[in-house]
């Protein structure tokens, strides 16, 4: 019997198998567990990654409704549970947000805060629909009287995507600093 004193091997297998896997969402999933899947385990070590990462899997997983206190600054700043560490002090020692060991980290606390960044200025430019933004530096240059002679109606973007690499900026960002342009009369 697998239950004696010392017996450590087994001559048979599980006798109750699995025919499939438990899903944590599969009579639909209720916001509390839409938000734990959709989680992000950052600034933890591989062994405290994988135990969320597992409660999250078997809905095991609790929120904090509550800021809980850091051990090292003892400030309420800790907002993700299981954690004891808050992410500051975290980069700051370079330690494990849930064990507080300096372990080697997996995920990077600001690493998935890159990305989304690198994804947002990817979609900018599609959203925005300009095609060209001002270029206050050359728009208050005396040599600005090349563009009256052009009077027969005929837009110069047409031409201006035929020639070769020109100064144009593709992405909406914040409005220029105007502050420190001298115009002239």
């Amino acid at each position: 019997m697998s239950s004696q004193k010392g017996n450590v091997t087994r001559s048979r297998g599980q006798k109750h198998q699995n025919t499939f896997a438990y899903k944590n969402d599969k009579f639909g999933a209720t916001a509390q567990v839409k938000k734990a899947n959709a989680k992000i385990h950052d600034g933890l070590c591989r062994h405290c990654k994988d135990v969320l990462e597992w409660k999250v899997k078997y809905n095991k997983y609790k929120p904090l409704t509550q800021p809980k206190k850091c051990v090292r600054c003892s400030q309420k700043t800790v907002k993700d549970a299981y954690h004891i560490v808050c992410k500051p002090c975290s980069l700051q020692f370079e330690i494990c947000c849930k064990c507080g060991k300096k372990e080697d980290i997996v995920v990077p606390i600001n690493s998935h805060l890159d990305k989304k960044e690198e994804e947002e200025n990817e979609q900018r430019p599609k959203k925005c629909g300009r095609k060209k933004d001002l270029d206050f530096d050359s728009d208050f240059d005396d040599d600005d009287d090349d563009d009256d002679d052009d009077l027969d109606g005929v837009e110069d973007e047409d031409s201006d995507s035929d020639s070769g690499p020109q100064k144009t900026q593709n992405k909406c960002s914040a409005p220029p600093d105007v502050s420190k342009v001298t115009i002239k009369d």
